[in-house]
């Protein structure tokens, strides 16, 4: 398997990170957490809530990467190491942003955002 395919699984477990910082940051994890933890987590405030929200983010984010890393790899006209280079570069966006997040820096986050959904769309640039 390529390392751009890897770094699907990893955006994959992105996620599921954010809701655990969510929940351990809150300081209540345990305490009914998980009998209703939609519900549970949309009443968090400060980091806590910043996490849940990164988890929301990164789901969202997710099927547009992996999308693009499959396409590329479908149609094969880019080199594999720029397919690489490119989904790694696109998980530390992911880690950037998910700090941005978590840190309240609003204005570096949306650029990191930016920069993620840049390289999504770089997938399709190389691959034509």
């Amino acid at each position: 398997m390529t390392v751009a395919l890897w770094c699907i699984l990893i955006a994959l477990v992105l996620p599921p990170l954010c809701a655990l910082i969510a929940k351990l940051s809150s300081g209540r994890f345990g305490l009914g957490a998980n009998h209703d933890p939609r519900a549970f987590l949309d009443k968090l405030e400060g980091l806590p809530r910043r996490a849940h929200a990164a988890q929301l983010n990164s789901f969202e984010a997710f099927p547009a990467f992996a999308a693009a890393v499959l396409v590329a790899d479908i149609v094969g006209n880019a080199e594999q190491v720029t397919q690489d280079v490119l989904a790694v570069m696109y998980i530390t966006s992911r880690l950037l942003y998910i700090i941005c997040y978590l840190a309240d820096w609003a204005a570096l986050r949306s650029l990191v955002w930016f920069a993620g959904l840049a390289l999504i769309v770089s997938f399709f640039v190389v691959s034509v």
